[in-house]
């Protein structure tokens, strides 16, 4: 009997605190050799997945998107349960789905959320240190709605961008930015949404609105950051611990919708 090749996609959520990244590398253990080995080994055939997001080192996930081929049997919504019950504690598979053959995580036109939090107490919660950044400095939140206005739309985000990026362009659309801070546990969630980032650009973003809501600049100067086109004009990269990546969207071939240039203030 003739088994048909298949295209299995993956949504893998993971704490990303013990791992070198997604990427293969070698002499450091990543996200993406622990599902490689795991799935070559259930399925009995060497499986190399693709990624749509490459997280970096003590990045976390929630929804991040693979797939893989595989001349399996087992039904691609059962390879979820399988995997499951040999993955490590700190990655498991969410769901796992039958998709087109041609369907490419890195190809498609998508939306991706990320969220940044910041433990912002005088005194460092060690129930939340491998999620959030500490900062024990006073932040105003008015400030940092206000500096992260001018970065909603379409922007040349050089300035927002590690100088190791190897992209062709830097110009990326920023769809919204959503501050909050849960009272119970001081926690700041900057919720960003874009169709594409650069290398380090959420973090850089954070690091930057971090210092506009301690007052160390107005928020008016993130527009002179953006139009400097330089990484030296921008806020420190946030460390990579209070990143993670919440998922993605595949937009089907549609008309782009407006969005707002303005945030909402919030309490």
């Amino acid at each position: 009997m003739c088994v048909r090749m298949k295209r299995v996609m993956l949504t893998v959520a993971y704490d990303g605190t013990n791992y070198s990244g997604w990427q293969i590398q070698p002499n450091n253990v990543t996200i993406e050799e622990v599902l490689n080995d795991h799935l070559s080994r259930l399925l009995g055939e060497e499986i190399r997945v693709i990624g749509a997001s490459r997280t970096d080192a003590g990045v976390h996930a929630l929804g991040n998107v693979a797939v893989f081929d595989t001349n399996a049997r087992i039904p691609g919504e059962k390879i979820s349960f399988a995997m499951n019950q040999r993955l490590p504690e700190d990655i498991k598979i969410l769901d796992s789905r039958e998709v087109a053959a041609d369907f490419h995580p890195r190809k498609q036109k998508c939306r991706k959320i990320y969220e940044y939090k910041i433990l912002n107490t005088i005194h460092p919660v060690p129930n939340y240190r491998l999620f959030t950044h500490f900062n024990y400095w006073k932040m105003d939140l008015s400030l940092m709605r206000k500096g992260a206005e001018y970065l909603v739309g379409e922007h040349d985000f050089a300035s927002f961008c590690s100088v190791k990026t190897q992209a062709l362009t830097t110009v990326r659309t920023v769809r919204s930015i959503d501050i909050q801070k849960d009272e119970a546990s001081s926690i700041i969630t900057i919720r960003i949404t874009g169709d594409g980032f650069l290398y380090n650009m959420v973090r850089i973003i954070a690091g930057t609105l971090m210092e506009v809501a301690e007052g160390k600049y107005p928020p008016e100067q993130v527009k002179d950051i953006l139009d400097a086109r330089s990484r030296s004009a921008a806020g420190p990269t946030a460390p990579a611990r209070g990143l993670t990546l919440i998922g993605m969207e595949f937009l089907e071939e549609k008309k782009e919708e407006d969005f707002s240039k303005k945030i909402p203030e919030k309490n």
